[in-house]
């Protein structure tokens, strides 16, 4: 059995983790209410140098990886293309909207490309505004 699980983390670190994104905002906002957690909406477009920018590095980093699964439902949508609420604006790209299964806002959107460890740090004010209010809808 310690032989298994021996290959079983080698397999998984050598082929690292990556995020179990969702392609449709009402499943991701259902999946939401009944995992309990917020929603992570990224909004990209097809010709977007810094989208691709983040989605190869910063969301490919495991530590992002894991605090986004633990406390997200990750959903990828692109601007004009995906079906989204007409409230969220996403005037610049990449854009991170962070929200309670309800659709509120968590905290403003946060626009542009992010290092890893910038992008920790959005997340952690993401999750201290949960905490915070306390918010059973989230």
């Amino acid at each position: 059995m310690y032989k298994i699980f021996l290959v079983f983390l080698f397999s998984a670190a050598l082929f690292g983790s990556e995020l179990e994104w969702m392609h449709n905002y009402k499943e991701a906002q259902k999946l939401a209410l009944k995992e309990n957690k917020a929603v992570l909406l990224l909004i990209t477009t097809e010709g977007c140098r810094w989208c691709r920018k983040l989605e190869s590095t910063t969301l490919r980093d495991d530590d992002v990886i894991a605090n986004i699964s633990a406390d997200f439902i990750p959903v990828h949508l692109t601007r004009g293309k995906d079906s989204y609420p007409s409230t969220l604006k996403a005037k610049r790209v990449p854009a991170s909207f962070f929200l309670y299964s309800d659709g509120r806002p968590i905290m403003h959107s946060v626009m542009g490309y992010w290092s890893a460890e910038d992008y920790l740090s959005i997340l952690e004010d993401a999750k201290r505004k949960i905490r915070k209010t306390g918010d059973s809808k989230q």
